[in-house]
Formats: structure tokens, C-alpha cells, sequence
């Protein structure tokens, strides 16, 4: 398996788009680890979207802490199910609560959004792992504040959620947390991104 390529026509089409996607952004990816550069590349294959090299930002121990979640089997916790579909090849658990009884109960009583409650559920039911948040602002921040109540059970976030209310300030709070994150930069994002990032992060656990 190589950037999603599963045979050697898919394969072949992967090298070459690895080939055009390094031509394009060798020069703005050139002070990040090796690694780094992977899952950077494999969000700029995926989205056809070069400008990601320069909006993505990963944190120091980012890397680290996530493949060590990964490389344990720990559990991703994505904030819609379309990530969570796109999210292949994991021997561990991908979840997510979004449509969970408790999500809508806590969502409707709170006055809170259902992507928000649902990271409350999944504390509850005993997460610990890694979160990969790709469309909702709200789960972000809800995130950020479960962070600080259980320091021990996020392990890392992939945090790219995408629109013009709540993202980039999102992200940015983020950044100013002690959580080993992955972010891109202002109102871009979503779930291609989201899914590239965790994608190419399994991959490197395998090699």
C-alpha cells in the first residue's frame, strides 16, 4: 500500500503523483522531518491542494506521540463518520459517537452541538488515544476542554477542521495547548485532510 494505491496501475499513478506533488513543494517542506514531509505530502497528493504545505503545522512530539498510539493499537476517535470511513488499514478501533443516544441527549439538553457531545461520550465510554477532528469546530474546543479534565487519554489531535465560523480560531487555540497536535492554518481543511494525515501516520507505523 503506497498514498492509497492498492495495485500496480494505482501504484504507478501513486509515483507519479508523489514525483509531481515533491516538484511542487520540496522547497516549503525542506526544514520538516522526513516523516513529516510523508504525511505532508500525502494531505497535498490527496487534496490536489499544494497551498497545504505551507498551511499545515506540527508540533514537535506530534509524530511521536501519535505513532506510538497507532503502533499500540490505540483508539482513533474521529468527529464525523465520513472520517472515520476514510480511515483504512488500522488494526485498532476508529470510533465515533456522533450518533450515539447520549450524544443527542447531551447535544439537546446543553444546547451544544451533537459532533461536541459526542467527545463527551467518548470519554465516557473510556477513549484513549488518538482524535482526528476534520468538520467541526465545537468538537475541537470540546476536545481542548477534556483535555484538561484527562491529560492521560488524548494522546495526540489531527486537527483541521474546515469552514468560517470556529476553524481557524479553533486551531489556534489548539496551538497554544500542551497537546501534540496537527493543524492547517485559517478557514481550510476537512475531512480529505483529516483522512491523509491519519492515513499517511499508519503507513509510517508500519515501516
Amino acid at each position: 500500500m503506497f498514498m492509497g494505491a492498492s495495485t500496480k496501475e494505482g501504484h504507478e499513478i501513486a509515483v507519479k503523483s508523489r514525483e509531481i506533488v515533491r516538484s511542487l513543494i520540496s522547497e516549503q517542506i525542506k526544514h520538516l522531518k522526513p516523516d513529516e514531509q510523508a504525511v505532508v505530502e500525502r494531505i497535498v497528493h490527496s487534496t490536489a491542494d499544494p497551498e497545504y504545505a505551507e498551511l499545515t503545522k506540527i508540533s514537535e512530539n506530534f509524530l511521536e506521540e501519535s505513532l506510538k498510539s497507532i503502533k499500540g493499537n490505540g483508539d482513533i476517535l474521529t468527529d464525523i463518520k465520513m472520517v472515520k470511513v476514510g480511515i483504512t488499514s488500522y488494526p485498532g478501533k476508529v470510533k465515533c459517537y456522533i450518533d450515539h443516544p447520549l450524544a443527542y441527549k447531551i447535544a439537546r439538553e446543553r444546547e451544544i452541538t451533537r459532533a461536541a457531545a459526542a467527545m463527551e461520550v467518548a470519554l465516557k465510554e473510556g477513549f484513549h488515544g488518538m482524535v482526528v477532528i476534520g468538520n467541526s469546530p465545537t468538537s475541537l474546543m470540546k476536545v481542548i476542554e477534556l483535555q484538561e479534565q484527562h491529560p492521560d487519554r488524548i494522546r495526540s489531535v489531527v486537527g483541521v477542521p474546515v469552514g468560517f465560523v470556529g476553524a481557524a480560531e479553533s486551531k489556534k487555540s489548539l496551538q497554544e495547548t500542551s497537546i501534540p497536535y496537527l493543524i492547517t492554518e485559517g478557514p481550510k481543511g476537512g475531512t480529505p485532510v483529516a483522512v491523509a494525515a491519519t492515513n499517511a501516520l499508519i503507513n509510517l507505523s508500519k515501516e
